[in-house]
Order: C-alpha cells, then structure tokens, then sequence
C-alpha cells in the first residue's frame, strides 16, 4: 500500500491543467495504483485525480460502489451531457465543506485504460457526479466554484 500525500485547496497546483499522458509507463501504472490506495484509505471517497496527490496529468479514477466498481480514466474526454442533478458535494482536497453543484444527470465519456485500450462509458447520477467532479480538477476547477447558490457549508468534522 502506498499512500500519497493530498494537495488542499489553497495550493496553486489545484488550479492548474492537466497535461495529456503521452504514454502509459510504468510509473502511470504506480500513479493509478497510488490514487487508489490513497482514495480507499480509511474509506475515505469516490474518486480522485492525479492533480489532488500532487501530478498534473490526465488520469483520475472513481468508485462509486456500483456494479462497475474502480474505473481508471486516462485522458479522459467527456462526449456527450444531458440532463441535470443538485446535489451536495465534497472533496477530499477541500476537507470540512460542502456545497451544492448542478451537473449533468448522464454523460458519455471516453478514456484509455491502463493497458492503453480506449473505452466509452455511459454514466448517469452519481457515477456521471463523480466523473465530472474529477474531471473538472483536470482542469483546474473545484466543486466550490460551482456552488448553485454561492453558499459553502462546513462539515462538523471541519476543523477550521
């Protein structure tokens, strides 16, 4: 198991791009495999991308508890999006709050694996949530930017 240290919300990183992964090396493979013992630890969340343990590439990965289970995206590229959803959202990165974020209800989507295969999936609700919460750090964008109404709640495990 190897854990990585999270990057908060207040580090320039988090509000970078992400540059594209040209080729999946043996150290993409470590980074996937590091994102998800860090993501599971403690059990703590539902995705997270390479910019939140401190890399700024293409790759992020989700595990909403459904049928799909751990799903790696590298390069991911968001095709299609409809619908809408409010709901509340966290963030490993952003610890202690909350707020309310509008996203698509289905999207379809298209990423590499880490074999390298590219691969569409269609995802509604929480699994579109996630993909496109994960996404979004991609390019440098944070849930709490999106807040429907402006208002960003703290958690009663909030310690600031």
């Amino acid at each position: 198991m190897a854990l990585r240290n999270l990057v908060l919300e207040g580090d320039p990183l988090l509000r970078k791009t992400s540059r594209p992964v040209e080729e999946i090396t043996p150290r993409i493979i470590k980074l996937l495999d590091d994102m998800a013992d860090t993501m599971y630890f403690e059990g703590r969340g539902i995705g997270i991308a390479a910019p939140q343990v401190g890399v700024l590439r293409r790759v992020f990965i989700v595990d909403v508890g459904d049928e799909h289970g751990l799903i790696e995206f590298i390069n991911p590229e968001i095709l299609e999006a409809s619908g809408s959803q409010i709901d509340n959202e966290g963030c490993l990165s952003v610890p202690g709050k909350t707020c309310e974020v509008e996203r698509p209800s289905h999207i379809k989507v298209k990423a590499l694996d880490r074999n390298g295969n590219e691969f569409e999936l269609e995802a509604d609700d929480l699994l579109a949530r996630c993909i496109c919460h994960e996404n979004d750090h991609l390019n440098g964008i944070l849930f709490i930017d999106k807040s429907v109404d402006g208002k960003i709640y703290k958690t009663e495990s909030s310690e600031d």
